[in-house]
């Protein structure tokens, strides 16, 4: 019953479509009929609005964080990787947006954060420094997801590497389009409108 309650309350709290409320709330539109379509904090700063693309980036990581936290706290260390599981899953698969999400990447990155925040810093390290080297989020975002079972496995457990392996195939997946866009030479930087 405790997996039960923690999977459920997690998913219903990954599903928040912050980039979307922030979007409508700032009068920019509604994102997904904005640039990529996608309601995370890269597809809202395609908008010009720098201010609303952070708080799409903190919302979106804090429903991961607070997950991962909240399940901790009531019912223990293995109901967190759990909850984060499943927070990411309501993010990529939201119940509010007939299942029709975002990549997941600040959700991800902000779970791995709550789990363990040494590999969750060393991700974000590796995502600052591919953007910075490349200046394309989504090439970022896949090569700091890729190397956060790496982290993961270094910081925290084998076990929280399996499960943030599983997490990052998933969100690797979600980026389809973006990889067949990166071998094109068609994927957009960042900051662009």
């Amino acid at each position: 019953m405790e997996w039960l309650i923690t999977a459920i309350a997690a998913y219903i709290l990954g599903s928040i479509p912050f980039g979307v409320a922030i979007s409508a709330a700032f009068g920019l539109g509604d994102i997904r009929q904005i640039g990529s379509g996608n309601i995370g904090a890269t597809n809202v700063l395609r908008t010009g609005n720098k201010f609303a693309a952070f708080l799409t980036l903190l919302l979106d990581a804090g429903k991961g964080a607070v997950a991962v936290l909240v399940a901790r706290a009531v019912f223990g260390e293995g109901a967190a990787g759990f909850a984060g599981l499943f927070a990411v899953i309501g993010h990529l698969f939201p119940l509010f947006l007939k299942f029709k999400g975002g990549k997941g990447v600040a959700t991800f990155l902000g779970t791995l954060l709550a789990l363990s925040f040494p590999a969750g810093l060393a991700a974000c390290a590796a995502w600052l420094v591919a953007a910075a080297l490349f200046r394309m989020s989504s090439l970022a975002a896949i090569i700091a997801v890729a190397l956060a079972p790496v982290f993961t496995f270094y910081f925290y457990h084998m076990h929280g590497a399996i499960l943030v392996a599983v997490l990052s195939v998933i969100v690797i997946a979600k980026h389809h389009a973006n990889i067949g866009r990166l071998l094109k030479g068609e994927e957009p930087k960042i900051g662009k409108k």
